[in-house]
């Protein structure tokens, strides 16, 4: 038997529940996998909340690390006692042991933690396709990060640095604003009495960045956009304030010819030959130390509700992990 966090409807953190539920054995083309830690990710909230759909009812959780501890047949290239993480499976992760499809495994180094796993596989391989895979940059290049001491921004920044790339990075207080320097932001804007593109321009000599990466959505768009310069980019790869509003092409003309782009890492993992070199350069930089990976919030599994709470408030810097 495994505990696992699901839920029947959506709706605030108060909808999820733990259970305790009977795992079986994997069928054809799945393993059973054992689970050491679980990621805690603010898309998990979209799910719970509805904003991404998902068929109820359901667990919670896209991303954890852990080891095999039996494969169906049909599996290649895994066998028991192999120690794995994955993001992007159907939802589940938040489980003590479950079975599901070998496809999105990712097999760990032996230097790398199952916590340092389960903290960085989503965020890390964000960071991935973000900085290889959407625009070209080259050294000296500045873009604009928001929410640059969260669990990506504290990853970008510092792998932003070792590709000779400055960022400037939106903040919501001075204590967040110190972490994000220390992890390789350039230059920090606290937007909660900043104005965020003004002081974009300041930095930049008054043409704006060519890419701005914004993963909180309708409260940022407009100030991202007005962050840009000429022919610049906006990379809206998350909606933690809420959808971006509609989108005018005519303005996009007459703030510069403006590009928007809405990524989703799923379609940057599902080759498995691409998913494997992001997953090798991440943890090539981390193996070596060139990217360190900051845990500042552990739960229980039992405490997913409140861990959805601290991560809706903002008070979470870093990445969160359930730790079992």
């Amino acid at each position: 038997m495994a505990k696992a966090i699901r839920f029947d409807q959506p709706g605030g953190p108060e909808v999820m529940r733990s259970e305790t539920v009977e795992v079986g054995e994997p069928g054809r083309g799945e393993v059973r996998v054992r689970h050491h830690a679980v990621g805690l990710n603010f898309a998990d909230t979209y799910f719970r909340s509805g904003l991404y759909p998902a068929a109820l009812p359901a667990g919670m959780g896209v991303e954890a690390a852990g080891v095999v501890e039996a494969v169906g047949p049909g599996v290649i290239g895994f066998q028991e006692g192999d120690r794995v993480t994955y993001t992007g499976s159907p939802l589940g992760a938040y489980s003590t042991e479950r079975v599901m499809s070998a496809a999105p495994l990712i097999k760990l180094p032996d230097d790398i933690g199952f916590e340092t796993a389960a903290a960085m596989t989503m965020r890390g391989l964000t960071c991935a396709y973000l900085l290889r895979r959407i625009a070209p940059l080259a050294p000296g290049d500045t873009v604009l990060l928001h929410a640059a001491a969260g669990g990506v921004g504290l990853i970008f920044t510092q792998w932003a640095s070792l590709l000779g790339i400055d960022v400037i990075g939106t903040v919501s207080s001075d204590e967040k604003a110190a972490v994000a320097r220390a992890h390789g932001c350039a230059h920090t804007i606290v937007y909660t009495r900043e104005d965020v593109a003004t002081r974009v321009r300041e930095l930049t000599g008054g043409h704006g960045v060519p890419v701005v990466y914004d993963s909180i959505g309708a409260t940022t768009f407009h100030q991202s956009l007005n962050s840009l310069r000429r022919r610049g980019l906006l990379v809206c790869f998350g909606t933690a304030s809420g959808a971006v509003p509609p989108i005018d092409a005519m303005q996009l003309a007459i703030k510069g010819s403006l590009f928007v782009t809405r990524p989703a890492l799923a379609d940057y993992i599902a080759d498995d030959t691409e998913r494997a070199a992001l997953a090798g350069e991440l943890f090539g930089h981390v193996s070596a130390g060139r990217i360190k990976i900051q845990i500042n919030q552990r739960y229980a599994l039992d405490d997913a509700v409140q861990a959805h709470r601290d991560l809706e408030a903002g008070r979470s810097i870093g990445s969160s992990v359930f730790s079992l």
